[in-house]
């Protein structure tokens, strides 16, 4: 064969094979949390949106609970583009029902619309931080020993009998008290004593959109702008906002796109 050929063909082997260098960790399910790792320099665009890619080729998304068309992704190196297209998988949500809450909880009062307003902006502005953290990437862990899951999500949620929104985290029920740890490493977003609905609340970055909530706790122990190990004690399990008893409500988001913790620690 003429080296000429030889060397073309090579060359064409070689840029198919950096295209297609692309690994996804995660299922392509409704509400699932997905970690791609692509060669470092390539782009990426998830549903015609450019996403953030590590100095090492990693990228993080989510699927939301309840999407229903493909996620369409391009790998993008210079001139060449390759499209990927994954179909999502539905799932079934239970119904929970939740009774005895005080009623000013499950309607508020026009009162405290305005409070209800402010505290949704803060929350809305922690989850779309955009940084270079990559701690993402690392495997979480659970953030109370020896607790029972009470609630999970996706869960439709009926209060005091009336239909409300789904459930969008992993509830863990523990005595009032008891220590909660950081599931990852990451940098603290938000830390307010007493929101109206999730009462004492943290809110951490890991990086490319992903945070996790922390909400109904007793004590905070860090504050806004701290830096935390993944396993350091960050505060105690509580009753605080709308909560019918001590337990931890954690939320996993992919900037506006609520996720389900689960996909990312080891729930028995």
């Amino acid at each position: 064969m003429d080296c000429k050929i030889i060397k073309l063909v090579l060359i064409t082997f070689f840029f198919t094979f950096k295209v297609n260098a692309v690994e996804f960790n995660g299922k392509f399910i409704q509400g699932h949390f997905i970690i791609g790792k692509t060669e470092p320099g390539f782009k990426v665009i998830i549903d015609k949106k450019e996403i953030k890619v590590s100095k090492d080729g990693y990228f993080a998304f989510g699927i939301g609970k309840d999407r229903k068309y493909d996620v369409v992704i391009k790998i993008l190196n210079q001139d060449k583009t390759e499209k990927i297209v994954k179909k999502v998988q539905k799932r079934k949500y239970n119904i929970q029902r939740i009774d005895g809450l005080e009623e000013k909880k499950v309607t508020p009062p026009e009162e405290v619309y305005e409070r209800i307003k402010k505290e949704n902006k803060l929350i809305a502005e922690a989850r779309e931080i955009n940084s270079d953290l990559d701690f993402f990437k690392n495997k979480f862990i659970l953030p109370v020993d020896d607790a029972i899951v009470t609630g999970i999500y996706g869960s439709q949620r009926i209060l005091n009998g009336k239909p409300r929104w789904p459930h969008y985290g992993i509830d863990f029920a523990q005595k009032l008290g008891t220590p909660i740890k950081a599931m990852a490493s990451g940098i603290v977003t938000l830390s307010e004593k007493d929101l109206y609905f999730t009462g004492a609340t943290l809110i951490f970055d890991h990086g490319h959109g992903i945070s996790t909530l922390y909400m109904h706790m007793d004590e905070i122990f860090v504050d806004k702008g701290d830096i935390v190990e993944q396993g350091e004690i960050i505060g105690t399990v509580g009753s605080s906002g709308r909560s019918t008893g001590p337990h931890l409500d954690v939320r996993l988001n992919w900037f506006g796109t609520r996720l389900d913790p689960a996909t990312v620690l080891d729930i028995k």
